[in-house]
Formats: C-alpha cells, sequence, structure tokens
C-alpha cells in the first residue's frame, strides 16, 4: 500500500523537508468493511499553512489533486477521478507513526476522522462505519484514551464516546 503513496512522499519530503505532514489511502479501510468500494483516494493531510504550496506542488504531477473539496467537489469529481489526492489540514497533536519512514495515521486517527468527516468518507458512514469501529475493535488494541483526546481535538469526544460504548455493548 505505501508503494502507491511513494511519489506524493518524496515529493512533499522533497519540497517542504520540514513540515508535519500525513499519507494514507483509503483503500486501507476494506480490511474492515463488509461492502468494498471500487475506488479510492489518496489523502495527504499537512499544517494547514502549507496546503496551498502542497497543492500546487502535487498538482504539477497529478491534475486530479483536490485542495479541501467541498461536499458539491466531491460528490462531482472526486468520486470520478482517477487515482484522486486530497489535501486536507492535519489536526495538531494527531496521532501519526511512521512506518518505514512514511508518516502516517495510527488506527485510532483513522476511525475518528472517519467519523468526524462524513462527505470525504461517505463510502465509510452508516451500517458500515458501525462495522468498520467493531472490526478495528475486534482485531486491534485500540488506545481509547488517545482516540478520545483526538477526538477532543475536532470538536467530536463525545459523539464518538456514545459511538464506541454503543458499538461494544452490542458486540457482548
Amino acid at each position: 500500500m505505501l508503494q502507491n503513496n511513494s511519489t506524493e512522499e518524496y515529493s512533499i519530503k522533497k519540497q517542504f523537508p520540514f513540515i508535519e505532514f500525513c499519507l494514507w489511502s483509503t483503500k486501507w479501510l476494506n480490511e474492515f468493511m463488509l461492502h468494498q468500494p471500487v475506488r479510492f483516494y489518496t489523502i495527504v493531510e499537512v499544517e494547514k499553512e502549507v496546503m496551498e504550496a502542497v497543492f500546487y506542488s502535487l498538482s504539477e504531477d497529478n491534475k486530479n489533486v483536490f485542495l479541501d473539496p467541498s461536499e458539491e467537489i466531491v460528490t462531482k469529481y472526486v468520486g470520478n477521478a482517477k487515482g484522486p489526492i486530497i489535501i486536507t489540514g492535519l489536526t495538531t497533536e494527531a496521532p501519526i507513526q511512521n512506518i518505514e519512514k512514511v508518516h502516517t495515521p495510527k488506527l485510532e486517527k483513522i476511525l475518528v476522522d472517519i467519523f468526524c468527516d462524513p462527505i470525504l468518507f461517505a463510502a465509510q458512514q452508516g451500517a458500515e462505519m458501525r462495522n468498520i469501529y467493531r472490526t478495528a475493535f475486534e482485531k486491534y488494541t485500540i488506545n481509547q484514551a488517545k482516540m478520545l483526546r483526538y477526538a477532543t481535538r475536532r470538536n467530536k469526544r463525545e459523539e464518538i464516546e456514545k459511538f464506541i460504548i454503543n458499538i461494544l455493548k452490542k458486540q457482548q
């Protein structure tokens, strides 16, 4: 999976060696999903101050780069684009990790992000999101404290906490 993102990773590191960023693909969610989407996109989260600069840099090599797209843009263009790259702002203190020199989100971050952004993660909403959470909690050790701390940064702590309690209750 990381190989697909290596071009973006290299380009960002080369052009912006001192920024913090996070790179991942929505394809990673397939492991947790019942219904498998056929289209995926790369998410590049960067510090808000450099979002535009990263957008222009990546746009030189790829025409399907979208800067913090609105619901209309996601609906009309992102879903139909080939290999789209979405540039969004990286929330400070987000749980990220460095795997094989690639900055990627921890599972706790991904779970919070799909909850917080129903437009960008439309394919992962409703019953599918419940399935994603259930499967993630069954297969992996989720650091709920870290997850809820990040949810607080995204102003969704209470909603996610209730959602998790509901999901875990149904597992027993």
